[in-house]
């Protein structure tokens, strides 16, 4: 029985230093570059009512002030869920058009549902020759973000939108456990 308590006690050390190493890494993101060539902004939940939730409306204000510092592509991503009345990006480029964004500088990536997808087809919407972008998603969110565009070839720094507090904990450990699922990921174990 003092084994099982030991072994319980070892995993919550180890969760709470993965937290530990999580905060840190937001500490230590790029500062966003205001000549970067893109904006990539990644997606959240939609309300059923068709408007961005309020971390997704955090990420899109955020996006928007970064776009209005140095007007460059914006490439917004996310799929419709099953509770979504529409596609994250189509709310999203819809949204950062009605503030005063060209229609021709949003484009909408539609078909993801993941980080990975996210960033993997919005490289290939980006104009040719993009070799930097800028990230904004949540700051829990970023850290990761920034490392799969690296991954894939791009030069990446980010924005990161605050999440609420009463979701901290919640966002943070799922983040802890995608860190986990992407590691997994780029070593072969998992597709």
């Amino acid at each position: 029985m003092l084994w099982i308590l030991g072994l319980l006690l070892a995993g919550a050390l180890c969760f709470a230093m993965a937290l530990g190493v999580l905060e840190i890494m937001q500490l230590s993101v790029p500062a966003p570059s205001p000549d970067s060539d893109a904006v990539i902004v990644l997606g959240c939940q939609v309300k059923m009512d068709g408007t961005p939730s309020v971390q997704l409306e955090y990420r899109l204000n955020a996006a928007l002030e970064t776009y209005q510092e140095n007007p460059r592509p914006i490439v917004v991503c996310g799929a419709q869920g099953a509770d979504e009345p529409a596609p994250e990006g189509v709310v999203m480029r819809d949204w950062l058009v009605a503030r005063g964004v060209p229609e021709e500088d949003v484009l909408a990536e539609t078909e993801s549902r993941d980080t990975v997808q996210n960033l993997r087809n919005a490289a290939s919407l980006l104009p040719e020759g993009t070799r930097t972008v800028t990230l904004v998603t949540s700051d829990y969110h970023l850290p990761r973000a920034i490392q799969i565009s690296r991954d894939l070839g791009l030069q990446a720094d980010g924005v990161g939108s605050p999440c609420k507090a009463e979701y901290w904990f919640k966002n943070h450990s799922r983040e802890v456990l995608a860190w986990g699922k992407y590691i997994l990921y780029r070593i072969g174990l998992i597709k």
